[in-house]
């Protein structure tokens, strides 16, 4: 069998924000964006990764989702626990360097027990977002 992961959902609560983050901060490129219904649904990936793409979503878009739902999605975002994406870089520091003056920093560079480097941040939507230096 011969499969990939072509794409992978981050709820967002502020397309603007999320565009600065992902796009301005990350250096990721914008693939797509698509607005229906007063919602926006931006796809990105890293530049020279076509393969590879980030859809941000607006949370609780599908119309099978409840009131009740709608509210634990969002208080769950609120805290950071919704959303999680993990990414990699050759240089942890320089990256973290330029995440650190606007992103919530959630862990700082660490050498982790279990045998990496890395460090962890929030996008604008409360997404936790680890980034694991590659060696």
């Amino acid at each position: 069998m011969d499969i990939t992961i072509h794409a992978s959902f981050l709820p967002h609560d502020d397309p603007d924000a999320s565009l600065a983050f992902y796009r301005d901060l990350l250096g990721f490129e914008v693939r797509n964006d698509v607005g229906f219904g007063g919602k926006r649904w931006i796809t990105v990936g890293p530049v020279g990764q076509p393969a590879t793409s980030i859809v941000l979503t607006p949370p609780a878009a599908d119309p099978g989702v409840t009131e009740d739902e709608r509210r634990v999605i969002a208080e769950m975002m609120a805290k950071g626990t919704y959303g999680a994406l993990l990414l990699a870089t050759p240089d942890l520091d320089d990256t973290f360097a330029r995440l650190e003056a606007t992103a919530e920093v959630v862990q700082e560079p660490t050498e982790q027990p279990y045998g990496i480097r890395d460090c962890a941040v929030r996008d604008p939507s409360g997404n936790l977002i680890r980034i694991q230096e590659r060696r």
